[in-house]
């Protein structure tokens, strides 16, 4: 049985946000590293690199969810309860994903602001 369309935009939408994610913890990462080299005792700027290097590793992880709700979802003898229970798993890991975004986008904004 295929994925159902609404699924698979909510998948098509997660994956679209992890993107962003990874970015931004990309970028964070890129900006804090050099102070952090200034500053190799600074608590905030090695709580910074955790958090976007958390931020990395939940991006990581969710796309592995994501792929094993979508195998599951594949399944020919799928029934509708486990359908549900795919896409409430889905929804959320997209909670959980905007928490990391605003997270890493809070700080990210901080450094910019610095540099």
């Amino acid at each position: 049985m295929p994925i159902p369309p609404e699924i698979q935009s909510f998948i098509e939408r997660l994956n679209l946000e992890l993107e962003i994610t990874e970015r931004e913890a990309d970028e964070g990462l890129s900006l804090v590293r050099p102070v952090l080299s200034n500053f190799p005792d600074n608590v905030r700027l090695i709580q910074f690199v955790a958090l976007f290097n958390n931020g990395l590793l939940f991006v990581e992880i969710s796309r592995k969810r994501i792929q094993a709700i979508a195998e599951r979802l594949n399944a020919p003898d799928i029934t509708s309860a486990e359908i549900q229970e795919a896409g409430e798993d889905l929804g959320m890991l997209l909670g959980q994903c905007m928490e990391a975004k605003i997270r890493g986008k809070r700080i990210l904004d901080i450094l910019k602001d610095l540099a």
